[in-house]
């Protein structure tokens, strides 16, 4: 090698160890630096380090020096600090397509971003989820054969399962032949994050109808190399945020403007549920009236149902129908 080279590479490897195992609270001395670097097999005196280190911080890179009879030098500028760094491990225990032997890589990953002393300090307090996680790991290779096959702009196909009671792959069948499980072609549109659960939304060629499937119930998706995506106006006026926004639990259904009385102890419940979108308005029995798009489907059904007298759905009537056949229903099962 070069001495030039050399040199790049002791910097390289100079600013490696001072971003890994150095902060305000944990800096190293001149003698600890030179031992590191020795132990990574570079070389370097005294002199030549202060150059270096000088070098570095003159280039702008946030090396914090603190002189004494030995110099200590920290990092103090990381990409994300604690809160942050909290938010995104939380984030990952939370979400369920994460298995539970990526959800460790993940978290010791994370965790290295605020360098290898806080590291460890984060990992040792973190609090575990008690989230239920997916068994599927063949999910990111799921996400990656997606994204790869929209850049492609080619359809994929795949295998769909569901789990019985002893948590078992049930692969759903063809219609025609229930001894064949059924291969899945469709138009991959984007991947949805939605309540901790990745789904694939696509275009379904023979329906005709955008459709949602969770990319962890998804077995051997393949890109169609001989099949393009079928070029569809659905698909390109589609408002991805407002889409998401108009399903519940990604279950797909018909948009309208449904309204429905609360009460005003609910005020919170739907705010959470629909955001902004929602109007609300004081009647004169006190009841508030809300008024909202969303995609009907039979979870929208089953939400206005779970709060009892609290919640009335009154527009517009096809709606109204839906929620008492569904009553009728959950009734008749305690009959």
């Amino acid at each position: 090698m070069n001495l030039e080279n050399s040199r790049k590479i002791k910097l390289l490897k100079l600013w490696e160890l001072l971003k890994r195992d150095t902060d305000e609270k944990h800096p190293m001395s001149t003698n600890e630096i030179i031992e590191k670097l020795g132990q990574e097999g570079i070389l370097v005196d005294r002199k030549i380090l202060y150059t270096d280190i000088d070098l570095l911080i003159e280039n702008g890179y946030s090396v914090e020096k603190q002189r004494g009879r030995s110099n200590m030098y920290y990092v103090d500028d990381r990409s994300f600090n604690l809160p942050e760094i909290r938010i995104l491990m939380d984030a990952v225990q939370a979400a369920s397509f994460v298995t539970e032997k990526k959800t460790e890589e993940l978290l010791t990953k994370i965790a290295e971003l605020a360098g290898s002393k806080r590291g460890a300090v984060i990992k040792r307090n973190i609090t575990r989820f008690s989230t239920v996680k997916s068994k599927n790991e063949s999910i990111y290779y799921s996400i990656m054969t997606i994204v790869d096959a929209r850049a492609e702009n080619k359809k994929i196909g795949f295998y769909y399962f569901d789990y019985n009671i002893n948590r078992e792959k049930v692969y759903r069948k063809e219609k025609t032949d229930p001894t064949r499980d059924k291969w899945y072609v469709v138009n991959p549109v984007a991947t949805v994050l939605n309540r901790g659960q990745y789904y694939l939304l696509c275009y379904d060629d023979k329906h005709k109808s955008l459709v949602n499937y969770r990319v962890d119930r998804m077995d051997r998706v393949k890109i169609l190399e001989d099949q393009y995506i079928t070029p569809n106006k659905d698909i390109e006026k589609i408002d991805l945020a407002t889409y998401k926004l108009q399903q519940m639990k990604m279950y797909s259904g018909k948009v309208e403007r449904v309204s429905f009385l609360i009460d005003p102890s609910l005020t919170d419940v739907v705010f959470d549920e629909f955001g902004d979108r929602v109007r609300m308005t004081k009647t004169e029995s006190g009841m508030v009236n809300c008024t909202v798009e969303v995609q009907v489907s039979p979870m929208f059904i089953a939400w206005a149902c779970s709060f009892a007298d609290k919640l009335r759905v009154t527009f517009p009537q096809r709606v109204v129908k839906m929620t008492k056949e569904h009553l009728e229903k959950t009734l008749a099962q305690y009959n």
